[in-house]
């Protein structure tokens, strides 16, 4: 295996701890389809999510961007959750309510 040369400082790798995995699973799992897409009055089309959410296609976005959207989002709160305090963030964590 070749070595980088000795003016290069070596930057250790560090894994991914073990509760945002965790969190990266559990969202994963809690927020799968569930059954067929159903489709609806007006040209909708609808279709489970383990949480109890209905996901839906609508007037100006797909049933599949639903459903892209809601994964990413329920990615996104479990990692923001697990998150080591002191990260530095995108976005503001925790959320503050709006007015």
């Amino acid at each position: 295996m070749p070595q980088a040369p000795s003016s290069l400082p070596v930057v250790p790798v560090v894994p991914v701890s073990a509760a945002m995995r965790r969190a990266k699973v559990r969202a994963a799992t809690e927020h799968t389809t569930v059954g067929l897409a159903q489709p609806g009055p007006g040209g909708t089309v609808t279709i489970a999510c383990a949480c109890g959410m209905t996901l839906t296609n609508g007037p100006t976005w797909s049933l599949d961007e639903h459903i892209r959207l809601h994964r990413a989002e329920a990615r996104f709160l479990a990692l923001a959750q697990a998150a080591p305090p002191g990260i530095p963030r995108l976005v503001d964590w925790p959320s503050s309510p709006t007015a």
